[in-house]
C-alpha cells in the first residue's frame, strides 16, 4: 500500500516576501508618512470607568496656533453607533463606560501641536448609584478622590454639599464643586429623593427654573414642604429628563434675568494647592 504524504510547512524555512524591505528599513509605515499640508490627529480618551461627562472646555485647544479643529460629541449629533452596542458612538457625549473611551479629537499641523492642544476633562462626577452611595460611604469616597488626584490635571470632583465624597476630596487635596439638582426633589437632610418615589423628578420648566433661582441663593424646598439651605457651585439638569432642552433654556433665561452669571467652574473655583 502506497502512502502519499501531504506537503507541510512545519519544520521548513519559509522566506517572507517583505522581510528584506523591513530588515533594511526601506518599508514605510503609516507613521513614516509626512506629506505637504498633512495634519496630525490625537484622541482624548477617558481615564475613568463609568463616569458622567459634565463639560469639556476646548477653548484653549482651539486657540492654540497650528490647531485646525477640535471636535467633541456635541459637534457630531448624528453619530452612528460602532459595533453591536447601539449606544457605542465614536465620541462619547454624556458619559463614558470604559477606560480609554473616546471623548474628543484634535487635528493640528504637527504631532507636537496636537499633543500640546491640551484638551482635558475639567470635571469628574461618579454616575448613578455610585454617586449616591459615595455620598455616605467614606471608604468608597476616598477611593474615588484618590483616583481623581492620581489622574492629575487639577480635576474638579463633583458631589453633594457636605457629602463624604467632597470631604474625602478635600482631605486628599482635590478641588471640589458642591452640586445641586434643579430637576430632582430633596429630602429634608439634603439627600435626593429616590426616583421610585412619586414627585422625585421635576419636569415643569418654570418650576425647575424657579428652583434654580433658589439654589443659586442657597435654598430649596424639600419634598415635605420644608425649606432647607446649603451652598452650591453648580446646578445639574438631567439630559434624559423629558423636555430637557426646554428646561435648560428656561433655567438659563431665568438665571440671567435675575442677574446670575453662568460661568465655567474652573474660572472661579480655587486652584489646588
Amino acid at each position: 500500500m502506497k502512502i502519499i504524504e501531504r506537503e507541510t510547512l512545519i519544520g521548513k524555512r519559509i522566506p517572507k516576501m517583505d522581510a528584506p524591505e523591513k530588515a533594511s528599513g526601506k518599508t514605510r509605515y503609516i507613521h513614516d508618512i509626512d506629506l505637504p499640508g498633512q495634519l496630525w490627529g490625537k484622541i482624548l480618551r477617558s481615564s475613568r470607568v463609568h463616569a458622567r461627562i459634565k463639560r469639556i472646555d476646548v477653548s484653549k485647544a482651539k486657540a492654540l496656533p497650528g490647531v485646525h479643529v477640535v471636535i467633541t460629541a456635541a459637534d457630531i449629533p448624528d453619530q452612528r453607533p460602532i459595533g453591536v452596542n447601539k449606544d457605542h458612538s465614536a465620541l462619547k457625549g454624556d458619559k463614558v463606560r470604559c477606560i480609554r473611551d473616546e471623548i474628543a479629537a484634535v487635528a493640528a499641523d504637527s504631532d507636537a501641536i496636537a499633543e500640546a492642544a491640551g484638551v482635558t476633562l475639567q470635571h469628574v462626577k461618579p454616575h448613578g448609584a455610585i454617586y449616591n452611595v459615595a455620598a455616605k460611604d467614606r471608604e468608597l469616597s476616598l477611593g474615588i478622590a484618590e483616583a481623581v488626584k492620581e489622574a492629575g490635571g487639577d480635576l474638579i470632583l463633583m458631589g453633594l454639599p457636605d457629602s463624604e465624597m467632597l470631604k474625602a476630596a478635600q482631605e486628599v487635596g482635590v478641588r471640589v464643586a458642591r452640586e445641586a439638582f434643579g430637576d430632582r426633589a430633596y429630602n429634608e437632610n439634603g439627600s435626593l429623593v429616590p426616583r421610585k418615589i412619586a414627585g422625585s423628578l421635576i419636569t415643569d420648566p418654570d418650576q425647575v427654573a424657579e428652583r434654580a433661582i433658589g439654589l443659586a441663593q442657597g435654598r430649596v424646598v424639600a419634598i415635605t414642604g420644608k425649606e432647607i439651605r446649603f451652598q452650591a457651585d453648580t446646578i445639574c439638569l438631567h439630559g434624559d429628563t423629558p423636555g430637557a432642552a426646554t428646561i435648560a433654556r428656561r433655567v438659563r433665561e431665568r438665571l440671567e434675568k435675575e442677574g446670575a452669571q453662568v460661568r465655567p467652574l474652573g474660572s472661579f473655583l480655587g486652584q489646588r494647592a
